[in-house]
């Protein structure tokens, strides 16, 4: 069953938001090599691997955190959200290395995101 792999927060100040979360939450950063933009480790009650993310400078004002459901195939997910009266608000895009995503929207107007690993890239 699809499930939530992957959250993207945007920040105004992505060292504030890394020092808030991680001070909060006790929150991990890795950097990327990207400016401004840190993968996020996170931690189950238990201890165990929690969900990911990405922590990275807002884009524009209206941008606000996505969760990514993991799919075994976008194209599938981007035909069914359509049919069942979503929108697609990015199509499918390629992130090098690590696999592909498309945005949407739900009939509701809430933002969502659709991702799909590369196997490859394990």
């Amino acid at each position: 069953m699809p499930t939530i792999v992957h959250f993207d927060l945007p920040a105004d100040d992505p060292g504030r938001a890394r020092q808030f979360y991680g001070d909060l939450f006790g929150w991990k950063f890795m950097e990327t090599g990207f400016p401004d933009f840190s993968l996020v480790e996170t931690r189950a009650l238990d201890g165990s691997p929690g969900v990911g993310g990405g922590l990275g400078k807002r884009g524009v004002p209206e941008q606000r955190i996505m969760n990514y459901i993991g799919v075994a195939s976008i194209d599938e997910y981007v035909e069914r959200v359509i049919s069942l009266g979503g929108t697609v608000t990015l199509k499918k895009t390629a992130v090098p290395g690590f696999g592909y995503l498309a945005n949407c929207m739900d009939t509701e107007g809430n933002a969502f995101g659709l991702w799909q690993e590369d196997p490859a890239a394990r």
